[in-house]
């Protein structure tokens, strides 16, 4: 008894962490999100996982733009892979930049280990507020990642691990908002800033605040 008594509580837990959350990707399509500047083959779907191959990428936007929010998924590196997490961007423009970018990077692998700014790690606003931790798994494995995201404030807890804790207000450098209008953004797209690497993605689900 006892032991059914923990596993439907542990089911509780799960079911409570979860709602209000709505699914970003079916497993099957891309519907619902809208492909900007991508090539090649842009973002594929195989076996249930959404893939931006080596061979293709682009951005991968939500249709619907999002103010406040929870943004949840799980992601596979490659080795050297590159992606990147938009919040609040425009459909426009360089996302990092016109948006806000939360790197998604093997920062360990040789061609980057020792020739990247702390800002250009993974978990990072990227090229403004660099990731005070690092938890990433070995490459091949799934990560767990969720993105939260309001006002002045974003988070970023990695496998359970907070490694960024970012307050925007304190960015004050002129200098740093001009190279990034977007960090004033307050509404926008999420999406996926794919870089000519293989990364793979499942369970992206979204809560609004």
């Amino acid at each position: 008894m006892k032991i059914f008594a923990v596993l439907a509580l542990s089911a509780l837990a799960v079911c409570a962490a979860e709602k209000g959350f709505t699914e970003l990707f079916d497993g099957k399509t891309t519907n619902g999100w809208q492909l900007v500047k991508g090539h090649g083959p842009g973002y594929v779907v195989k076996d249930g996982i959404l893939v931006c191959p080596k061979e293709g990428g682009g951005n991968l936007f939500t249709a619907k733009e999002y103010k406040d929010f929870v943004f949840r998924f799980e992601f596979k590196l490659s080795p050297g892979g590159n992606n990147g997490v938009g919040i609040r961007a425009p459909l426009e423009g360089d996302a990092a930049y016109q948006g806000m970018e939360i790197q998604i990077l093997d920062h360990d692998h040789a061609m980057y280990k020792g020739k990247i700014k702390p800002s250009q790690h993974h978990g990072s606003v990227y090229d403004v507020i660099a990731a005070k931790a690092d938890a990433l798994k070995p490459v091949g494995e799934w990560n767990v990642e969720e993105i939260h995201v309001k006002g002045n404030k974003v988070k970023v807890t990695l496998n359970g691990k907070v490694i960024t804790d970012a307050d925007l207000s304190t960015v004050t450098d002129e200098a740093v908002h001009k190279k990034h209008p977007g960090l004033k953004r307050a509404q926008g797209h999420i999406g996926f800033l794919g870089h000519g690497s293989h990364v793979e993605f499942r369970n992206i689900r979204v809560k609004e605040l």
